[in-house]
């Protein structure tokens, strides 16, 4: 349907559209025995009340579970199954049946986003709630034990949960911090063997090391405490941290900031409560001749108008359309050219010249959209997630020119752990990376290293969110 058709159908009101919510990939409550669903297929939700509720977006999803919001403000979840531990407690225990999920609010919710096994969201009201692994839930207590010890660096936890092999530290994978070369054929091996070994239940064999504990876990959603005034516009979840984005244009963080992707300067375990983040100051520019504020904002701008995070990295876009990140490096992810951690935003500088207006970022990639509509890559490549037609990782951004998306105008991206999703314009829906769970959409479990079309039929797309191994979409269709 094109745009004069659109006004006809609302002129004449002959013309009905009802939002419905398509899922596919590995969701192991939605589906019989846990098979990964290869192609899209449609989410009923139940309106046991009878007020006529519907689907508004989708918000994608954490390991193994599924989120969106339905038009009464509700954040629905669904798709655990009751022996994936965490991810099951994380969903509210919400199987096959999608169900809303008991935030202790009547206020409707806004957005929400979903890490390794925490989630967070935002209502119209700006309030934030978050639950899931302690770590990832700010604590004044945890907060005061730091201060009073003197090492704000030290991890005073002492039961720091690992994400066993989605969340490999990088001394574990030889990390060379000093910029030196990325190993493709090491990362690919263990990218093989990290498959292998999720044969039966990737949310159980990647949480190997973790519990479900009280004392690792928090079930019920914790009102998080920013301050008088501040008014919350945005949420994100990285596999273990969480940044808020706040209608002044400011940024949060609080969570695991062992590679810096709490943007805080220091490699600190535990960031116990929120932290604003100083996105915009002359270090963030990358040019040390920098010595004014007023020329800092001209080259990136006055405040941060949205954020992302990957498994441990961080991005956020300014209002001038500057993009900068911040976290892990070792796969190029922060598109700086090296492999270096990022302990503060640095703007990638070049895409300077160019407006970013949308950004996502995976386990160990990113992506983002420009105002012109083209995409841009940069991070690890194992499975293909960067969609430039081989398995080179990327340190600098890199423009797809896929034939696929040749004159083709993105609008949305979205970042799954190791796979990638874009919607063009003209209502198209591109997926490619890892699929060996379905979580491409297009009918088998065949990884994709270019762009390729997701088809269905009879609907107009109107969002995608990935979650960590499926892909959630939005779209409206004629009734």
């Amino acid at each position: 349907m094109n745009g004069r058709e659109g006004e006809e159908c609302v002129k004449t009101e002959q013309c009905k559209e009802a939002a419905v919510v398509y899922m596919w990939g590995y969701i192991p409550g939605a589906s019989p025995e846990k098979s990964p669903i290869l192609s899209p297929s449609t989410v009923r939700l139940p309106d046991p009340s009878g007020v006529g509720d519907s689907w508004k977006d989708v918000c994608g999803g954490g390991c193994g579970f599924a989120m969106a919001i339905s038009e009464s403000g509700k954040l629905i979840t669904w798709g655990s199954a009751d022996d994936e531990g965490q991810s099951y407690l994380t969903s509210g225990k919400h199987g096959e049946t999608p169900e809303p999920f008991p935030l202790p609010t009547e206020a409707s919710v806004l957005k929400a986003a979903a890490g390794w096994a925490h989630c967070v969201s935002v209502t119209e009201t700006g309030e934030v709630y978050t639950w899931g692994w302690k770590e990832c839930i700010p604590s004044e207590k945890i907060l005061c034990d730091l201060l009073i010890r003197g090492n704000f660096q030290k991890d005073t936890t002492g039961k720091q949960n690992s994400l066993a092999n989605d969340q490999v530290s990088a001394k574990d994978q030889g990390s060379n911090l000093s910029g030196g070369p990325i190993s493709q054929v090491d990362n690919k091996s263990m990218g093989d063997e990290n498959g292998k070994r999720r044969k039966l239940s990737p949310a159980k064999q990647e949480s190997e090391s973790s519990t479900t504990g009280d004392d690792y876990f928090t079930i019920s959603p914790c009102l998080v405490n920013l301050g008088a005034g501040v008014r919350i516009t945005a949420v994100a979840a990285g596999g273990r941290h969480t940044l808020v984005l706040s209608d002044m244009g400011q940024v949060w963080g609080w969570g695991y900031g062992g590679e810096g992707q709490l943007g805080l300067g220091n490699r600190v375990k535990t960031v116990a409560s929120p932290h604003v983040i100083p996105c915009i100051e002359p270090s963030a520019s990358g040019k040390r001749n920098v010595s004014s504020s007023t020329q800092v904002s001209k080259v990136l701008g006055s405040y941060v108008k949205a954020i992302a995070c990957g498994g441990r990295h961080s991005a956020v876009i300014t209002d001038a359309g500057a993009l900068l990140t911040f976290g892990w490096g070792l796969y190029g992810q922060c598109g700086q050219g090296s492999t270096n951690d990022q302990l503060r935003p640095t703007c990638v500088s070049s895409l300077l010249g160019t407006q970013v207006e949308r950004v996502a970022a995976g386990l160990w990639h990113t992506l983002c959209i420009t105002i012109e509509g083209c995409v841009y890559a940069f991070g690890g490549n194992q499975f293909g997630q960067l969609g430039t037609g081989a398995d080179q990782a990327e340190d600098l951004p890199r423009l797809l020119d896929a034939p696929s998306l040749k004159s083709k105008h993105a609008k949305l991206v979205s970042c799954g752990a190791r796979h990638s999703a874009v919607l063009t314009e003209d209502g198209q829906l591109f997926s490619w990376g890892w699929n060996k769970y379905g979580q491409l959409g297009l009918g088998d479990s065949t990884d994709r290293n270019e762009p390729s079309q997701v088809s269905i039929d009879g609907c107009r797309p109107k969002n995608v969110a990935c979650g960590w191994w499926h892909t959630l979409l939005l779209a409206e269709r004629p009734i």
